[in-house]
Order: structure tokens, then C-alpha cells, then sequence
């Protein structure tokens, strides 16, 4: 029986997610001998036309170029996996939604009028339709792995739908908000890291991307009394998945005259 074949695909984005495939090392030996990797440029040059059975999307679409290729890859994947926050939310790129390109590029660039870029910087999703998203920046390779084992096994990824103060519970760590004081993203953001940052008693910066139904507004009420000022707030919320719709929605709110 003909394995199934993996490709991996890159937009708008830092190549981290990427990297993190490669950083399975050991299970990717083991991964290679279950599918046949037919498109990830940043591993190998050589190149299957497909059709491909999973594909794994990173970076988000900033460019009309983009957006007829996420079609061209859509049109050839059985399935379709986003990896990031800019696959997932359109990245820190996605900042560009709240200013005026034109003046960016004027600003950059000698010649400006040979740069071909959108207003925006969107989530694959806005685009073409998504199996499943997987969140961070970058991506956790345990994550990965189940992601892919799953699609193997015929089943849905065991991802939980839950907050990082569950993983600090899990942990056993005293939350940095509350004994200390330390601003924390952790309560609106989606698990997936291990609570990395509030086990080196440092908050989370949100690098997953918001929770279902974040209450952002009571999160905003806690980091003023560890005595952040609105615009600290907003910043806080203006960074990897910024683009994500609850989060640029207060953005915004904060720009509105």
C-alpha cells in the first residue's frame, strides 16, 4: 500500500514552526517510514506535484501571490493542518492591519512602488477552508506529533481546548499574578507550552493565541491592578496573535478616536 503523502508548506512567516518539525529528529526517522514526505522545501529540494494527503500550512497571507497559492495548495490536500500564529492569526505581521501600508513601505523602501503586498495580514482560515488549527509561536512538537499521529490513526487530534492556568495547576506552580504581581496573558490563552514562561516565575505572553470565549475584559480589570496602564494592556494583547479576532477587535477598540 502507497504511504500517505506529507507536505509542508510556507507563507508569510520566520520558519520556526518548520524548525520545529525538524527538531523531532528521532520520531521524524520514525515519521518517514510511515508517510513520504513529498514537499518540505526546508528539508529536502525534491518535489511530489501530489496530490498530498496532509499538509501542514505555516505563515499567514500577505500578498495577492498568496492567496492564489493557499487555493492551489487547498485544491491539492485531502486534509489541511495550520501550524502557528501566523498560519493561525496572521502573526505579529498582522500589526499591519491597523496602519497604512503605503506609508510602511514609503517609509522602507527606496522604491516602493515595485512592493506588491496587501493591506492585510490574515489566518489561512480567512482563505480557504482549515481541518484543524494548531496554535503557538512556535508550535510544541508534542503537539505536532499527535497532530500527525492522529491523522494517521483516522481520528480527531487530542488537543485540549483549555487555558495555560490549567497547566500551571497541573504543574503545581503558585500563579505569578496573584503571589506576585507579575502581569500574566495566561487565564485568555490557549494551552500548549507546558506553562513554559510562569515556571520561570515569568507571566505568559499569549504566544498561543486566545482561549474559546476569552474574557479579556476581566483578564484587562486583573493586569491593572498589577498596575499596568491601558496602553501596557494593549500591547500586551498587540503581539503574536494579534489578528485573532477577539484580540484585534480590542485593539482596534483602542485606536478608535
Amino acid at each position: 500500500m502507497d504511504r500517505p503523502k506529507l507536505a509542508v508548506w510556507k507563507f508569510a512567516s520566520c520558519d520556526g514552526c518548520q524548525l520545529s518539525v525538524l527538531d523531532c529528529e528521532d520520531e521524524l526517522l520514525a515519521l518517514s517510514g510511515a508517510v513520504q514526505i513529498a514537499h518540505f522545501l526546508e528539508l529536502s529540494s525534491a518535489v511530489d506535484d501530489g496530490p498530498y494527503d496532509l499538509s501542514l500550512v505555516e505563515g499567514s497571507i500577505t500578498t495577492a501571490a498568496d492567496v492564489a497559492r493557499i487555493h492551489r495548495v487547498r485544491e491539492r490536500s485531502r486534509t489541511l493542518v495550520t501550524i502557528g500564529a501566523c498560519a493561525t492569526a496572521g502573526g505579529i505581521q498582522a500589526l499591519r492591519n491597523f496602519a497604512d501600508v503605503a506609508e510602511f513601505t514609503s517609509m522602507v523602501y527606496a522604491h516602493p512602488e515595485y512592493i506588491e503586498t496587501l493591506a492585510t495580514s490574515t489566518a489561512i482560515a480567512a482563505h480557504v477552508p482549515v481541518d484543524f488549527e494548531l496554535r503557538g509561536c512556535p508550535i510544541d512538537r508534542r503537539q505536532l506529533l499527535e497532530v500527525i499521529t492522529a491523522f494517521l490513526a483516522g481520528r480527531r487530534p487530542n488537543i485540549p481546548n483549555t487555558s495555560v492556568c490549567t497547566e500551571c495547576k497541573r504543574r503545581g506552580l503558585t500563579c505569578v499574578m496573584v503571589a506576585d504581581g507579575t502581569p500574566c496573558l495566561g487565564p485568555v490563552t490557549h494551552s500548549g507550552c507546558g506553562a513554559l514562561c510562569p515556571a520561570q516565575s515569568r507571566g505568559c505572553y499569549g504566544c498561543f493565541g486566545p482561549t474559546t470565549d476569552p474574557n479579556v475584559a476581566s483578564l484587562a480589570g486583573w493586569l491593572r491592578t498589577c498596575g499596568m496602564s491601558d496602553d501596557d494592556i494593549d500591547r500586551a494583547f498587540a503581539t503574536f496573535n494579534v489578528g485573532a479576532p477577539v484580540l484585534a477587535e480590542r485593539h482596534r477598540r483602542e485606536r478608535e478616536p
